[in-house]
Protein backbone atom coordinates (compact mmCIF):
# COMPACT_ATOMS: atom_id res chain seq x y z
CA UNK A 1 0.00 0.00 0.00
CA UNK A 2 1.12 3.55 -0.59
CA UNK A 3 0.52 6.08 1.33
CA UNK A 4 0.30 10.02 -0.04
CA UNK A 5 0.15 13.02 2.65
CA UNK A 6 -2.55 15.22 1.60
CA UNK A 7 -2.22 17.93 3.98
CA UNK A 8 -2.76 20.80 2.58
CA UNK A 9 0.86 22.95 2.89
CA UNK A 10 0.70 25.81 4.97
CA UNK A 11 1.09 29.16 3.18
CA UNK A 12 3.64 31.29 4.20
CA UNK A 13 2.91 35.06 5.08
CA UNK A 14 3.67 36.61 1.63
CA UNK A 15 1.84 34.23 0.14
CA UNK A 16 -1.30 35.02 2.23
CA UNK A 17 -1.97 38.45 1.46
CA UNK A 18 -2.98 39.89 -1.77
CA UNK A 19 -0.98 41.20 -4.27
CA UNK A 20 -2.23 44.85 -3.40
CA UNK A 21 -1.18 44.61 0.16
CA UNK A 22 2.50 43.83 -1.41
CA UNK A 23 2.29 46.58 -3.63
CA UNK A 24 1.76 48.70 -1.07
CA UNK A 25 4.45 47.36 1.17
CA UNK A 26 6.68 47.61 -1.59
CA UNK A 27 5.48 51.49 -2.59
CA UNK A 28 6.10 52.22 1.41
CA UNK A 29 9.22 50.73 1.33
CA UNK A 30 10.56 52.00 -1.98
CA UNK A 31 9.55 55.41 -0.62
CA UNK A 32 11.47 55.10 2.71
CA UNK A 33 14.38 53.82 0.89
CA UNK A 34 13.82 56.61 -2.18
CA UNK A 35 13.74 59.20 0.80
CA UNK A 36 16.74 58.35 3.12
CA UNK A 37 18.90 58.21 0.18
CA UNK A 38 18.06 61.89 -1.27
CA UNK A 39 18.22 62.98 2.31
CA UNK A 40 21.41 61.55 2.49
CA UNK A 41 22.52 63.24 -0.60
CA UNK A 42 23.49 59.67 -2.42
CA UNK A 43 20.47 60.71 -4.56
CA UNK A 44 18.43 63.58 -5.47
CA UNK A 45 14.87 63.85 -6.32
CA UNK A 46 14.99 64.44 -10.20
CA UNK A 47 17.16 61.17 -10.20
CA UNK A 48 13.52 59.24 -9.44
CA UNK A 49 11.33 61.35 -10.99
CA UNK A 50 9.45 61.50 -14.08
CA UNK A 51 11.08 65.23 -16.24
CA UNK A 52 9.67 64.90 -19.73
CA UNK A 53 11.93 67.09 -20.70
CA UNK A 54 14.65 64.78 -19.46
CA UNK A 55 12.87 61.98 -20.63
CA UNK A 56 12.68 63.47 -24.52
CA UNK A 57 16.71 64.17 -24.04
CA UNK A 58 16.72 60.43 -24.19
CA UNK A 59 17.71 60.41 -20.63
CA UNK A 60 16.19 58.84 -17.18
CA UNK A 61 14.38 56.35 -18.53
CA UNK A 62 14.75 54.52 -15.92
CA UNK A 63 12.35 57.22 -14.23
CA UNK A 64 9.23 55.96 -16.20
CA UNK A 65 9.52 52.85 -13.14
CA UNK A 66 11.37 54.82 -10.45
CA UNK A 67 8.68 57.77 -10.19
CA UNK A 68 5.29 54.65 -9.82
CA UNK A 69 7.28 53.87 -6.57
CA UNK A 70 8.18 57.70 -5.27
CA UNK A 71 5.57 59.99 -3.61
CA UNK A 72 6.25 63.81 -2.82
CA UNK A 73 5.39 63.54 0.73
CA UNK A 74 3.54 61.59 3.52
CA UNK A 75 0.29 62.77 2.60
CA UNK A 76 0.89 62.13 -0.80
CA UNK A 77 1.69 58.23 -0.23
CA UNK A 78 -1.10 57.85 2.59
CA UNK A 79 -4.31 58.86 -0.49
CA UNK A 80 -2.60 56.57 -2.72
CA UNK A 81 -1.87 53.44 -1.03
CA UNK A 82 -5.66 53.98 0.79
CA UNK A 83 -7.09 54.29 -2.96
CA UNK A 84 -5.04 51.68 -4.01
CA UNK A 85 -5.86 49.26 -1.05
CA UNK A 86 -9.60 49.91 -1.96
CA UNK A 87 -9.74 50.36 -5.52
CA UNK A 88 -6.84 47.13 -6.09
CA UNK A 89 -8.31 44.73 -3.53
CA UNK A 90 -11.41 44.73 -5.73
CA UNK A 91 -9.87 44.33 -9.26
CA UNK A 92 -7.59 42.00 -8.32
CA UNK A 93 -10.18 39.31 -7.10
CA UNK A 94 -12.29 40.09 -10.54
CA UNK A 95 -8.92 40.10 -13.31
CA UNK A 96 -6.80 37.19 -11.23
CA UNK A 97 -3.66 38.58 -9.57
CA UNK A 98 -1.08 37.72 -12.67
CA UNK A 99 -3.51 39.89 -15.08
CA UNK A 100 -3.63 42.56 -12.64
CA UNK A 101 0.25 42.91 -11.38
CA UNK A 102 1.11 43.41 -15.05
CA UNK A 103 -1.80 46.06 -16.18
CA UNK A 104 -0.79 47.95 -12.60
CA UNK A 105 2.78 47.93 -14.31
CA UNK A 106 1.65 49.04 -17.97
CA UNK A 107 -0.94 51.38 -16.63
CA UNK A 108 1.67 53.35 -14.03
CA UNK A 109 4.56 53.61 -17.16
CA UNK A 110 1.53 54.14 -20.26
CA UNK A 111 0.34 57.18 -17.51
CA UNK A 112 3.88 58.57 -17.45
CA UNK A 113 4.24 58.21 -20.98
CA UNK A 114 1.53 60.04 -21.72
CA UNK A 115 2.37 62.72 -18.73
CA UNK A 116 5.87 63.15 -20.60
CA UNK A 117 4.42 63.12 -23.99
CA UNK A 118 1.55 65.93 -23.77
CA UNK A 119 3.38 67.86 -21.26
CA UNK A 120 6.90 67.79 -22.95
CA UNK A 121 4.79 68.77 -26.43
CA UNK A 122 2.48 70.75 -25.38
CA UNK A 123 2.96 72.33 -22.03
CA UNK A 124 5.60 75.10 -23.41
CA UNK A 125 3.16 77.70 -23.32
CA UNK A 126 0.55 79.45 -20.17
CA UNK A 127 -2.27 77.47 -21.20
CA UNK A 128 -0.65 74.43 -21.85
CA UNK A 129 1.24 74.33 -18.47
CA UNK A 130 -1.81 74.75 -17.12
CA UNK A 131 -3.97 71.71 -19.14
CA UNK A 132 -0.82 68.97 -19.47
CA UNK A 133 1.83 70.41 -16.83
CA UNK A 134 5.02 72.23 -17.51
CA UNK A 135 7.73 70.54 -19.17
CA UNK A 136 10.41 71.11 -16.58
CA UNK A 137 7.69 69.84 -13.77
CA UNK A 138 8.99 66.37 -11.96
CA UNK A 139 6.26 63.70 -11.61
CA UNK A 140 5.71 61.11 -9.22
CA UNK A 141 3.52 58.91 -7.26
CA UNK A 142 0.90 55.67 -8.29
CA UNK A 143 -2.28 57.46 -9.07
CA UNK A 144 -1.13 57.21 -12.78
CA UNK A 145 -1.52 53.27 -12.38
CA UNK A 146 -4.39 53.67 -9.57
CA UNK A 147 -5.73 55.36 -12.33
CA UNK A 148 -5.69 52.91 -14.99
CA UNK A 149 -7.18 50.56 -12.21
CA UNK A 150 -10.48 52.80 -11.98
CA UNK A 151 -10.57 52.63 -15.43
CA UNK A 152 -11.30 49.00 -16.26
CA UNK A 153 -13.05 48.94 -13.58
CA UNK A 154 -15.73 52.02 -14.56
CA UNK A 155 -16.20 49.27 -17.68
CA UNK A 156 -16.51 45.99 -15.84
CA UNK A 157 -18.96 47.20 -13.45
CA UNK A 158 -19.87 50.64 -13.84
CA UNK A 159 -23.09 50.89 -11.65
CA UNK A 160 -21.01 49.35 -8.41
CA UNK A 161 -21.63 52.50 -6.21
CA UNK A 162 -18.48 53.74 -4.51
CA UNK A 163 -17.38 56.82 -2.40
CA UNK A 164 -15.73 59.49 -3.43
CA UNK A 165 -13.69 61.53 -0.49
CA UNK A 166 -14.28 64.70 -1.18
CA UNK A 167 -13.17 66.42 2.01
CA UNK A 168 -9.14 65.91 1.99
CA UNK A 169 -9.27 67.27 -1.96
CA UNK A 170 -11.03 69.81 -1.35
CA UNK A 171 -8.38 70.75 1.52
CA UNK A 172 -5.50 70.59 -0.82
CA UNK A 173 -7.58 72.69 -3.68
CA UNK A 174 -8.10 75.37 -0.70
CA UNK A 175 -4.50 74.99 0.58
CA UNK A 176 -3.46 75.95 -3.33
CA UNK A 177 -5.62 78.94 -4.18
CA UNK A 178 -4.35 80.48 -1.05
CA UNK A 179 -0.67 80.01 -1.31
CA UNK A 180 -0.65 81.50 -4.94
CA UNK A 181 -3.28 84.01 -3.52
CA UNK A 182 -1.29 84.97 -0.96
CA UNK A 183 2.54 83.86 -0.96
CA UNK A 184 4.29 83.94 1.75
CA UNK A 185 1.17 84.78 4.27
CA UNK A 186 1.57 83.90 8.20
CA UNK A 187 -1.79 83.26 8.63
CA UNK A 188 -1.89 80.76 5.16
CA UNK A 189 0.90 78.97 6.99
CA UNK A 190 -1.29 78.65 9.75
CA UNK A 191 -4.46 77.50 7.32
CA UNK A 192 -2.36 75.26 6.17
CA UNK A 193 -1.68 73.07 9.43
CA UNK A 194 -4.97 73.00 9.78
CA UNK A 195 -5.86 71.77 6.74
CA UNK A 196 -2.81 68.95 7.44
CA UNK A 197 -4.77 68.03 10.34
CA UNK A 198 -7.92 67.49 8.56
CA UNK A 199 -6.72 65.57 6.02
CA UNK A 200 -5.15 63.41 8.83
CA UNK A 201 -8.39 63.26 10.60
CA UNK A 202 -10.13 62.07 7.71
CA UNK A 203 -8.27 59.35 6.81
CA UNK A 204 -8.46 58.24 10.32
CA UNK A 205 -12.19 58.63 10.17
CA UNK A 206 -11.98 56.38 7.06
CA UNK A 207 -10.83 53.78 9.03
CA UNK A 208 -12.76 54.30 12.30
CA UNK A 209 -15.71 52.09 10.73
CA UNK A 210 -18.02 55.08 12.17
CA UNK A 211 -20.92 55.91 10.48
CA UNK A 212 -20.76 59.40 12.09
CA UNK A 213 -16.56 59.95 11.96
CA UNK A 214 -16.77 59.04 8.19
CA UNK A 215 -18.95 61.88 7.17
CA UNK A 216 -16.19 64.19 8.38
CA UNK A 217 -14.02 62.57 5.29
CA UNK A 218 -17.17 64.38 2.98
CA UNK A 219 -17.74 61.18 1.30
CA UNK A 220 -19.76 61.40 -1.79
CA UNK A 221 -21.24 58.20 -3.28
CA UNK A 222 -21.43 57.65 -7.10
CA UNK A 223 -21.58 54.84 -9.45
CA UNK A 224 -18.27 53.76 -11.17
CA UNK A 225 -18.48 55.03 -14.33
CA UNK A 226 -19.18 58.28 -13.49
CA UNK A 227 -16.10 58.66 -10.81
CA UNK A 228 -13.27 59.34 -14.04
CA UNK A 229 -15.31 62.44 -15.16
CA UNK A 230 -15.48 63.72 -11.31
CA UNK A 231 -12.09 62.76 -10.44
CA UNK A 232 -10.52 64.33 -13.66
CA UNK A 233 -12.68 67.45 -14.95
CA UNK A 234 -13.15 69.41 -12.22
CA UNK A 235 -9.66 69.77 -11.82
CA UNK A 236 -8.75 70.45 -15.20
CA UNK A 237 -10.65 72.90 -15.12
CA UNK A 238 -9.84 74.37 -11.80
CA UNK A 239 -5.88 73.82 -12.67
CA UNK A 240 -7.00 77.19 -15.41
CA UNK A 241 -7.16 79.52 -12.33
CA UNK A 242 -5.38 77.27 -9.70
CA UNK A 243 -1.46 75.87 -9.61
CA UNK A 244 -2.67 72.26 -8.26
CA UNK A 245 0.45 69.65 -7.31
CA UNK A 246 -2.27 67.23 -9.80
CA UNK A 247 -0.67 65.20 -12.77
CA UNK A 248 -3.79 65.40 -14.66
CA UNK A 249 -2.42 64.07 -17.61
CA UNK A 250 -0.90 61.14 -15.89
CA UNK A 251 -4.45 60.31 -14.46
CA UNK A 252 -5.69 60.73 -18.11
CA UNK A 253 -3.03 57.93 -19.32
CA UNK A 254 -3.81 55.81 -16.72
CA UNK A 255 -7.14 56.01 -17.74
CA UNK A 256 -7.19 55.72 -21.15
CA UNK A 257 -5.47 52.37 -20.96
CA UNK A 258 -8.01 51.19 -17.82
CA UNK A 259 -10.65 51.97 -20.15
CA UNK A 260 -9.01 50.26 -23.75
CA UNK A 261 -8.44 47.26 -21.27
CA UNK A 262 -11.81 47.35 -19.94
CA UNK A 263 -13.43 47.33 -23.23
CA UNK A 264 -10.93 44.41 -23.92
CA UNK A 265 -12.21 41.81 -21.45
CA UNK A 266 -15.90 42.86 -22.14
CA UNK A 267 -14.99 42.17 -25.58
CA UNK A 268 -13.07 38.83 -25.32
CA UNK A 269 -15.19 37.82 -22.04
CA UNK A 270 -18.76 38.82 -22.50
CA UNK A 271 -20.50 36.14 -20.06
CA UNK A 272 -18.37 36.38 -17.44
CA UNK A 273 -18.26 40.37 -17.74
CA UNK A 274 -22.13 40.51 -17.54
CA UNK A 275 -22.13 37.92 -14.61
CA UNK A 276 -19.74 40.28 -12.76
CA UNK A 277 -21.69 43.72 -13.44
CA UNK A 278 -24.51 42.24 -12.44
CA UNK A 279 -23.48 40.47 -8.84
CA UNK A 280 -22.23 44.04 -8.45
CA UNK A 281 -25.11 45.97 -9.22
Amino acid sequence: MVYYNFTPKKKGFFERISLTTRLIILNVLLFIVFYSLISAGILSFEDVALTPLVVLSGSSLWTFISSMFMHSGITHLLFNMISLFFIGTLLERIIGRKRYFWFYMISGIFAGLIFVLLSGFFGGSSLGAKLFGDPGVLGVGASGAIFGLVGVLSVLIPNKKISLIAGPLIAIIFSSFLSNAFPGSAFVGFLEIIFTIYIFASIFAIFSFNPRMYKISLPLEMPFWLIPLIAIIPLVVIGLFVDLPIGNSAHFGGLLVGLIYGFYLKKKYPQKVRKISSWFS
